[in-house]
């Protein structure tokens, strides 16, 4: 936050206010103080010039009485009482005749005038009303206000003359002058100091306010051990002591907000569900590393994308289809290389009032779920499949028998063989569910030793080569060394039958099929090749499976279960190897399992050179 500027600082309009409150303050009251004082002036001073004009107006009339009863020439006399008329606010005093309206005597030096009918309009409105008349009027040679006052003088009732007075009125307003200027005087002393004092006494509110000010810039940078100093206990105190206050609540707030974060995030972390949260217009806010590995999307890339777009699911579903929706949503991802099948369960986030602010959506990796739903599904079918062949064909060769084909001594025998083979045929396909069943559940155990697996896989090879009625043409490619290795006898017997046994089900006649051997790191491989039908390259991976054949006519007719592969799959992996296969349509097949081994000297196994494999 910018630095306040002093003049849009509080301190500065406090100070600003308070002085304006003063001058307006002193403002009024000067201008009615100066008004005032100038009509109080201004009447004393016509008052006092109507005191002297009566004193004079009394002498006046008495010889203007004279005059009348006497008819003597009083000009002398008139030109020395209006001489001896001394005061210096007075300018000229004229006394004029109310009959004639002609100036008997004036005060001036000027004589020439006495005599002269009087021209001033304000004498003969006296004339006329019998009433005093004065006016203020504007002395074009020195440029100051004169007063001019036009007062009868009567006698008996009757109007017998005028006194004609000018006066120096502009003394008054000189003094009014003077005493606004000292008015205005003090005015500027009094802001001055009310400035001073204003600062001070702003200082005293701006201080506590400019430090809540910081703390609030501190907590909005997430520190709140700051604390507000508290002076005083008014208004100012109260609200500081209020802030740092509100300040700890704040601070154990977040603390609360900040541990709940905590474990919340911890929470997305490391569920192993995916977590997506949009808010009210259903655009992403939230996704946690679950989810974004889930649909393969970058967590920057997401947010605020549509989650319908990032679920692909715009084409059958809108944002509010998904806030009422009720059932989870299957989305699927699966390629023609593997299946992949996501779940999602939706939940609206609302609040008291009802109103809906986001959608949570959880994701599940469904696709082992809906894999073993399949392979259960069609294992059932598998296996169904399976004993319906062989009891099919023994009811039928049974009912043939019970019908009388018994007593053929040619057809009995051989009905009574083919049912026998399918007894057989049963059985294996049994002992071969329950060796899966046992491995899958783990009760299987391995009696291992070490052995010379060399030796070993030629006795193996040797068993077939003897037993064989094929013409196909066994080659070894196998090390002349000793390789001793840590395995259950038995069950890799069973492994290199059933491989053995399958390279010979599907070998045609004159060909060929290859054994090696060799030693890898920490591991040996081992491979058994045929120069068979091979197998399409899209189903080399379901070889392994159960039930899987590829030419099943063949396999049956062979008196192939299916799982044979499978059974070696599961004893290879006991062991700690891995088993795998290649193939050319057409050109033959190879399976390739390797098994734990670690480098011996030759001295350390001489008890074991002597086993005997027969």
């Amino acid at each position: 936050m910018n630095k306040v500027k002093f003049f849009q600082s509080i301190h500065f309009k406090f100070v600003l206010i308070y002085i304006l409150l003063i001058v307006v303050a002193m403002e009024i009251i000067g201008v009615y103080f100066i008004n005032k004082l100038e009509n109080q002036l201004e009447t004393n001073f016509k008052k006092s010039i109507y005191d002297q004009v009566n004193v004079l107006e009394y002498s006046i009339e008495d010889l203007l009485t004279k005059k009348q009863n006497q008819a003597a020439d009083i000009t002398l006399k008139v030109r020395k009482v209006l001489g001896d008329f001394k005061s210096t606010d007075v300018s000229e005093i004229r006394l004029i005749d109310a009959h004639s309206g002609v100036i008997l005597g004036t005060s001036s030096n000027d004589q020439s005038i006495v005599g002269q009918k009087t021209t001033e309009d304000i004498v003969k409105s006296v004339r006329v009303t019998g009433q005093p008349e004065d006016q203020i009027y504007l002395d074009k040679q020195t440029g100051d206000r004169m007063w001019v006052l036009a007062s009868p003088i009567k006698a008996n009732g009757e109007l017998i003359g005028i006194i004609y007075l000018v006066s120096k009125i502009e003394t008054v307003y000189r003094q009014v002058q003077a005493i606004n200027q000292i008015f205005m005087t003090g005015t500027v002393i009094a802001v001055l100091v009310t400035a001073l004092l204003g600062i001070i006494t702003a200082r005293t509110i701006s201080k506590p306010l400019s430090e809540i000010r910081k703390q609030a810039m501190a907590m909005a940078r997430g520190n709140f051990a700051r604390k507000v100093k508290v002076i005083g206990n008014d208004e100012i105190g109260q609200l500081a002591y209020s802030f740092n206050h509100m300040t700890k609540k704040l601070q154990e707030a977040q603390a609360s907000t900040e541990g709940e974060r905590r474990k919340l995030d911890s929470i997305l972390t490391h569920m192993t569900d995916g977590v997506i949260a949009t808010d009210r217009r259903g655009r992403i806010i939230l996704i946690n590393e679950p989810a974004a590995e889930m649909l393969d999307v970058s967590r920057e890339t997401v947010l605020s994308q549509p989650l319908i777009s990032v679920l692909k699911i715009e084409n059958e579903h809108k944002f509010d289809d998904l806030l009422t929706e009720q059932d989870s949503v299957i989305l699927d991802f699966s390629t023609e290389e593997e299946p992949y099948i996501l779940r999602a369960n939706f939940s609206v986030i609302q609040n008291e009032a009802g109103f809906v602010s986001g959608l949570i959506t959880v994701l599940h990796d469904v696709t082992e779920q809906e894999k073993i739903d399949m392979e259960r599904r069609e294992f059932v079918a598998n296996v169904s499949h399976e004993l319906r062949t062989p009891l099919t064909t023994m009811r039928s060769y049974l009912e043939a028998l019970t019908d009388g084909a018994w007593k053929d001594e040619k057809i009995a025998p051989q009905f009574l063989g083919v049912t026998q083979n399918e007894t057989e045929r049963m059985i294996r396909l049994v002992n071969d569910l329950l060796k899966l069943s046992k491995m899958d559940s783990k009760d299987e155990h391995l009696n291992k030793e070490w052995v010379n697996f060399v030796e070993f896989f030629h006795h193996v090879i040797d068993r077939f080569e003897m037993a064989k009625q094929q013409n196909v043409t066994f080659k070894r490619k196998l090390p002349n060394t000793e390789i001793f290795v840590e395995i259950d006898e038995d069950k890799m017997t069973q492994v290199l039958y059933n491989i053995i046994s399958n390279a010979l089900k599907y070998s045609p006649e004159g060909g060929q099929i290859t054994f090696k051997l060799r030693e890898l790191n920490e591991k040996i491989e081992v491979s058994i090749s045929d120069q068979g039908v091979g197998i399409p390259k899209e189903n080399v991976k379901k070889i392994f499976e159960r039930f899987y054949r590829v030419d099943k006519a063949r396999s049956r007719k062979l008196g192939g279960t299916g799982l044979g592969l499978a059974i070696a799959k599961e004893m290879v992996e006991m062991h700690g190897g891995s088993i795998w296969a290649s193939s050319k349509e057409g050109k033959g097949t190879t399976i390739y399992f390797t098994l734990p081994y670690e480098p011996a000297q030759e001295d350390e196994w001489p008890a074991l050179r002597s086993k005997n494999f027969s």
